[in-house]
């Protein structure tokens, strides 16, 4: 099951990243909000990267870092979360998650499951020993893989069949 994507990508001087970036930043802030209605909701369902994954699959490098960056930025100025102490980690893998998921985009234009479970595996193995070497500690280094497994599988369902609806956008 696949589907040509059609690329945007969007540079810094044009006005719709900023647009775009603000729609998905607007969805990573409300899709926090809300699975942290349920107990352990965040660490379970990793909310904060879901619309990083769509802004940098379908408009780029940098509009899914501009979503990347300022999304946990401004839920933590908000609402206190994500923890001051694990915003470093989450800006990390937030980061990669942008960079894998525009690199992925850019290289396939197509929409495959398996694509998204790389970048998916990417952003995740590289940000869990960067949280490693942060922390020091394998257990933290884990969290979300043991506890955010319905996240990652969130991130390549909900991915991509909403990457699929906008696919000829």
């Amino acid at each position: 099951m696949e589907s040509t994507v059609k690329l945007h990508s969007l540079r810094v001087v044009e006005i719709k990243s900023y647009v775009f970036a603000a729609l998905f930043i607007g969805g990573n802030i409300v899709l926090p909000q809300i699975c942290h209605l349920l107990p352990f909701g965040g660490q379970m369902l990793l909310p904060i990267y879901f619309f990083t994954l769509i802004a940098a699959y379908k408009y780029g490098f940098f509009t899914g870092l501009l979503t990347a960056v300022v999304s946990p930025i401004i839920n933590h100025a908000l609402f206190g979360m994500p923890a001051a102490e694990m915003l470093p980690i989450i800006l990390i893998k937030s980061a990669l998650l942008a960079t894998a998921a525009a690199y992925m985009a850019q290289r396939t234009k197509q929409i495959k499951w398996q694509n998204l479970l790389l970048v998916i595996l990417f952003y995740q193995g590289v940000g869990m020993m960067a949280e490693f070497a942060l922390t020091g500690s394998f257990v933290a280094a884990l969290q979300d893989i043991r506890l955010g497994f319905a996240g990652m599988l969130l991130q390549l369902i909900g991915g991509f069949y909403c990457l699929k609806a906008i696919a000829k956008w």
